[in-house]
């Protein structure tokens, strides 16, 4: 088992002796997503996969959060908020924005020397699945994507 679902479980057994049921039914629903896509995959989830599937609870929480804002519903909104605060805890330290364009500004560079030639917005893939693979979990990819956009804007001619 990776150190992270360790972590998760200690963390369930922690909130389980607290009596924490908020806490303890927002890990349990973690822990489920995890055993649902080993057993659907076949495989055993390691730290990178652990991380990137509370990356993607992450962003349901906050589209729920808005879409709950928007129709009114404060009760959902703080329910949501508050599952969205217990998987936050489980994602490593984010990137800032600067830090960011820094490492897009690397692999811009690391693309345009494998391809021999200057990068442009044709590359925009490549260079996305480049920054996926080096910043998942590290970075927003909402974020990463607008870097890669602008880096890509200052490398046309």
């Amino acid at each position: 088992m990776s150190p992270l679902k360790d972590r998760i479980t200690e963390d369930m057994k922690a909130a389980m002796r607290a009596k924490d049921s908020e806490r303890l039914g927002t890990i349990r629903l973690l822990l489920a997503a995890c055993k649902q896509r080993e057993v659907d995959e076949r495989i055993v989830l390691d730290d990178a996969a652990v991380v990137a599937l509370v990356d993607k609870l992450v962003k349901q929480r906050k589209d729920s959060i808005t879409a709950f804002q928007q129709g009114g519903r404060e009760d959902l909104v703080a329910k949501e908020s508050a599952e969205l605060a217990v998987l936050e805890t489980y994602l490593p330290q984010r990137l800032g924005a600067e830090e960011v364009a820094a490492e897009i500004a690397r692999l811009v560079a690391e693309v345009g020397a494998e391809l021999g030639r200057a990068v442009g917005p044709a590359d925009m893939g490549k260079l996305m699945g480049a920054a996926k693979a080096r910043l998942a979990g590290k970075a927003e990819m909402g974020q990463v994507s607008a870097a890669v956009k602008s880096a890509l804007s200052k490398q046309a001619p």
